[in-house]
């Protein structure tokens, strides 16, 4: 008996199965498609009378990048009904659950914590037949996958990026997305689709600036790496957690098609429908309640198309770097009200901060802690006031506040490009009154000098100093800078310092987010002369690719 006649054999109608070959070797599937799952890896992808895996590694669930795959032990049938099973495989670390039904195509799948170590990475994937699947597919971006054979002509410049015989780059990071955002993701070709659809997306962490490497060919095989990174760390400085016992993440559906976008577009709006789904019984993901308020700012403004996270309570973390347990994020509406729904009963903390547009000079940000989420229940907190400084106390602004890089020089149209923070000046003149906002670079990196010119006039304020606040989008260490008012130094942009820990976003080439960082530096009065004055961010240190991202730079009376 040939192995596709072995294969087929093993589901003669379409009903789900487990199948156990011996003490680490498992098959798992339905009528449509089966997979061959040992010790580490699942192989033997056979759906359509083709093996999807090939030479490739399979499906595999790992921490902390490559450096530690789980090992499954077991499986067992847990649950079971007239048109499903769901399939466990026990590993030290956790259970990760394979829910099949008859006639889908792929399967629903869900981890449960048993005792992960603190860790930054936790990922599920699938390495599959680059034949098969040439093609990727995110939400920003579509096409083909590059081929081994440019990586194998070009030079490697850094990790997993590679300089090619024309100058331009190829890198796996080009193939990152916002996981917020992100609708469905996979890789695919004319005959073959393989997509992962996450439709809750509150068990991954991180709030909306979250980016995640999500596809890319793999630059040593040739593989087509199909990623599902539940706890990322790709573009942030900081991002360990420790995971109580029975942490989910998931459910997600992984679904295989003809290769076709449209279909996975379809059943990515029936997922989304869905949830929480109904069917996965476990009774903390079906304990859910909402919350409900309008942010309003302390000068009457409602806090219009604000940021708003729900996540930890009393936490020392940022935002971007919550990842132990469940977060949600919304955006107010133009009056300022916001509604989280079908969020996990427990206490949370509450924030918001400025999306730009109508608060694009708001530089404060709004927390309130201890935060109530009752089962089959409405929080309303009614009106939340969120205090901010006086407009009238502005001297000058450059970029609006909203964490990103929105309206500079370069920041798009896409956001990931190696290499692109190098296409900004290493000097460069912005005069109050007269540049833009496009007149800006979105990043800084090589030695030289930005200057912001700005006039000064001391008749009119009778305040005593000013605050320079500048707000970074993002920060790759390995790179400084000296920040002059009228050539006196009155600040830094540092590598290594405590106030900027250093994260990936310019060295893996993002180029509208990444770890942001508010940075306020106080100024005497005396500093300023009347008439013209200049702020230079003079960078004294330069690493290639490396430095940061610009979101906004303040000067105000205090």
């Amino acid at each position: 008996m040939g192995l596709r006649t072995f294969f087929r054999s093993l589901s003669p109608s379409r009903k789900s199965f487990l199948t156990q070959i011996d003490n680490s070797t498992w098959i798992i599937g339905n009528g449509l498609w089966n997979v061959t799952q040992g010790r580490q890896y699942a192989t033997k992808l056979w759906y359509k009378e083709k093996d999807l895996v090939g030479n490739a590694v399979g499906h595999y669930v790992s921490y902390n990048g490559a450096a530690s795959d789980l090992n499954w032990t077991s499986a067992a049938i847990v649950e079971s009904g007239d048109n499903y099973i769901n399939v466990k495989f026990s590993a030290i670390e956790g259970d990760f659950h394979w829910v099949i039904y008859d006639n889908l195509a792929g399967a629903y799948q869900y981890f449960v914590n048993r005792a992960l170590p603190v860790l930054g990475e936790f990922r599920t994937l699938w390495r599959l037949d680059n034949v098969s699947f040439p093609n990727g597919r995110t939400n920003v971006k579509d096409g083909p996958l590059p081929p081994i054979s440019d990586y194998l002509a070009g030079t490697n410049v850094q990790d997993e990026t590679w300089q090619k015989a024309d100058g331009t780059f190829l890198t796996k990071y080009d193939w990152s997305a916002f996981t917020k955002d992100l609708d469905f993701h996979g890789v695919y070709g004319d005959n073959f689709g393989s997509w992962y659809l996450n439709p809750g997306k509150d068990y991954f962490n991180g709030n909306h600036l979250k980016q995640e490497l999500m596809i890319h060919r793999e630059s040593k095989t040739g593989d087509a790496v199909q990623l599902n990174m539940i706890h990322g760390t790709h573009y942030q400085a900081l991002s360990r957690d420790p995971f109580a016992d029975g942490k989910t993440w998931g459910p997600w559906l992984w679904y295989l098609n003809d290769g076709s976008k449209d279909d996975a577009t379809r059943r990515a709006n029936k997922e989304d429908k869905a949830w929480p789904y109904s069917w996965f019984k476990e009774s903390s993901f079906q304990s859910r309640g909402s919350i409900k308020g309008k942010l309003v700012l302390s000068d009457g403004r409602p806090a219009s198309g604000a940021a708003v996270f729900l996540g930890d309570s009393n936490s020392n973390l940022t935002a971007l770097d919550q990842g132990k347990d469940y977060y949600y994020t919304v955006y107010a509406d133009k009056n300022g009200n916001f509604n989280i729904k079908d969020v996990r009963t427990g206490t949370y903390g509450l924030q918001a901060w400025s999306n730009g547009d109508a608060l694009a000079d708001v530089t404060t940000s709004f927390l309130q802690n201890d935060i109530i989420v009752t089962q089959d229940k409405t929080n309303n907190l009614r009106t939340l006031k969120w205090t901010v400084t006086d407009r009238k106390n502005r001297i000058f602004q450059v970029g609006a506040f909203d964490r990103k890089t929105t309206g500079f020089k370069l920041s798009g149209p896409t956001p990931y490009e190696h290499a692109r923070i190098a296409k900004c000046p290493a000097n460069l003149t912005y005069t109050i009154g007269v540049s833009q906002s496009e007149d800006w670079c979105f990043g800084q990196t090589a030695l030289g000098t930005w200057s912001i010119v700005f006039p000064f006039s001391s008749k009119k304020t009778t305040a005593s100093a000013a605050k320079l606040t500048v707000s970074l989008a993002g920060f790759s260490g390995g790179s400084s800078a000296s920040i002059l008012l009228n050539e006196a130094k009155v600040g830094n942009i540092t590598t290594n310092s405590a106030l900027l820990p250093s994260s990936q976003d310019t060295y893996r080439g993002a180029t509208r987010a990444g770890e942001w960082h508010l940075l306020e530096f106080p100024i005497a009065k005396e500093s300023l002369k009347e008439g013209t004055n200049q702020i230079d961010f003079k960078v004294t240190t330069s690493t290639l690719w490396r430095g940061w991202l610009w979101d906004s730079i303040l000067l105000e009376w205090v």
